[in-house]
């Protein structure tokens, strides 16, 4: 089953970022997901397998 990710997602992964926090918004969608650290601001991009696995809830749903 294929997840659907929209720009502005809001969402709780699985373990925290070095800086604390669990919520990212998502960037950039395509074969890699683009988000934004909630808390300190840093962007990484990581493959859609990968995101999937690592998502354990969605805070909000963007447009």
């Amino acid at each position: 089953m294929v997840l659907e990710i929209r720009l502005g997602d809001v969402v709780r992964l699985k373990k925290p970022h070095p800086c604390g926090s669990y919520e990212w918004e998502v960037v950039r969608v395509g074969a890699d997901i683009g988000m934004v650290c909630r808390t300190c601001k840093h962007r990484v991009l990581i493959a859609r397998s990968v995101f999937e696995r690592r998502v354990k809830a969605f805070v909000s749903r963007g447009k």
